[in-house]
């Protein structure tokens, strides 16, 4: 069984573009496929996806909780609770363990409803 091979067809429009090109044009392609899963990721997540991401990160159970917990209350939980507390960390200099354990015993929420606003006061 032979095969045609189109790929030479489908690729004529590519042939001449220089590395730059294609590679941008990668990534525009890349960006236009991702921006729907993303979106539906902030509007469809729930608090238990939210605490699985953080037990992904490392983060021990209790901990999980009172982050996701206090995003929830803040109607912060779907800027994602890995996002914010990666975030954190990164601001506080400390690592993700130490910026969810200090999220998740009240303190920092100043400066998470700094960068993404929120509806409680911390």
């Amino acid at each position: 069984m032979t095969r045609a091979d189109e790929y030479l067809a489908w690729r004529t429009h590519l042939a001449d573009l220089p590395d730059e090109r294609l590679e941008a044009r990668f990534w525009e392609l890349v960006e236009r496929v991702t921006e729907p899963l993303i979106d539906l990721a902030r509007t469809h997540t729930s608090p238990s996806i939210e605490r699985s991401v953080l037990m992904r990160m490392g983060i021990d159970s209790p901990t999980g909780n009172g982050v996701v917990n206090e995003l929830d209350k803040r109607g912060l939980l779907g800027h994602g609770a890995g996002h914010v507390v990666l975030h954190c960390a990164q601001q506080w200099d400390v690592d993700v363990r130490a910026a969810a354990s200090k999220l998740a015993s009240g303190e920092g929420w100043k400066d998470v409803e700094r960068k993404w606003g929120g509806h409680h006061g911390a």
